[in-house]
């Protein structure tokens, strides 16, 4: 039976810390705030994969409480949320996420997004969806103060 999934993130953009999205260092002059690495992208897949099982969010299996996580690269939970799938002898049958932000562009960086999106999940590249869009201005992401992810997970289990 196929179960679905959906997850969403979002982190304000500050100074000081480097922009990760889908495991990928993107030049801007700020970056995602966070304890982990802050990849909003990576945490609404792992939210949307662990949705798709009946699980809890990304919280309660990574806190931002605990010391382990601290600046962690987001690949590990994305990496766990598999072996998960795994152990319950499920297979992931695709992934499509949105990125939402004004600045910077992101289309560029998609294809080697969905690179590490790919390795992190252990699935091919052809079944993971990445797209970009911006918020026409409006609201904390059109000012810039934020970026923003959605993502919906399939897994065959």
């Amino acid at each position: 039976m196929v179960h679905v999934g959906i997850g969403y993130d979002v982190h304000a953009l500050v100074a000081g810390r480097k922009l990760i999205l889908g495991g990928v260092e993107i030049p801007h002059a700020k970056g995602l705030d966070g304890h982990s690495d802050a990849d909003a992208l990576m945490h609404a897949i792992c939210d949307a994969i662990l949705g798709a099982l009946g699980e809890l969010d990304i919280g309660h299996f990574f806190p931002n409480s605990d010391p382990r996580w601290k600046n962690a690269p987001s690949k590990i939970f994305l990496e766990e949320a598999a072996r998960i799938i795994a152990l319950r002898q499920g297979k992931i049958v695709n992934v499509d996420a949105t990125l939402i932000a004004q600045q910077p562009k992101l289309y560029p960086h998609i294809a080697e997004m969905k690179q590490h999106i790919a390795a992190a999940l252990g699935i091919p590249e052809k079944h993971i969806g990445i797209k970009a869009t911006t918020n026409e201005h409006m609201g904390f992401i059109g000012r810039e103060e934020g970026i923003a992810a959605m993502a919906v997970a399939s897994i065959d289990l």
